[in-house]
């Protein structure tokens, strides 16, 4: 499928000519015919909270504070702030289990 013009590069507009509906350039004399169905499916892919958070190496070096973990009720848990919406909304505060054993995520 043709979506740019191949002499000038620009974008090609669908438009009926001659009773076919085609592909045509507004600044070229240049069209194509279109022969059959056009389809295009785009699937986007969610990054997981590694991801977003660094991975594994991000935890290295944080705080850690008295927050009970949700999964082994330890005492205590390591913690990050990240931006992850608009600037002008709050930091999400991610938490990780200072037991090795669970090593749980989770968000506040």
């Amino acid at each position: 499928m043709v979506v740019f013009c191949p002499f000038c590069g620009n974008l090609l507009f669908a438009q009926q000519t001659c009773g076919r509906l085609g592909f045509a350039c507004r600044i070229c004399p240049v069209s194509f015919p279109i022969r059959g169905k056009i389809s295009n499916r785009t699937y986007f892919q969610v990054k997981s909270v590694d991801d977003v958070l660094g991975g594994e190496d991000a935890w290295k070096n944080c705080d850690v504070t008295a927050e009970t973990c949700p999964e082994c009720s330890h005492p205590h848990a390591y913690f990050l702030q990240v931006q992850t919406r608009s600037a002008d909304e709050p930091m999400t505060n991610f938490y990780r289990c200072c037991n090795p054993e669970c090593a749980h995520n989770w968000r506040e």
